[in-house]
């Protein structure tokens, strides 16, 4: 094992792993902002019809 890290300089292995889990993170943030089901930023429009058939209490 300390073969591989004579290879390659520790800091920037870190700081490459680091970096790409922020823009794989960014990267699903993005997607999940664009689709209709989970964008978040829209408003409560999208809300009322995912919602329409739920109820409070149960019809008796």
């Amino acid at each position: 094992m300390h073969k591989i890290w004579q290879t390659f300089d520790p800091r920037m292995t870190l700081v490459a792993v680091g970096g790409s889990l922020f823009v794989l993170a960014l990267l699903i943030h993005l997607v999940l902002l664009s689709s209709p089901g989970y964008g978040w930023l829209e408003g409560s429009e999208a809300a009322p019809a995912a919602v329409e058939g739920m109820s409070a209490m149960p019809k008796l």
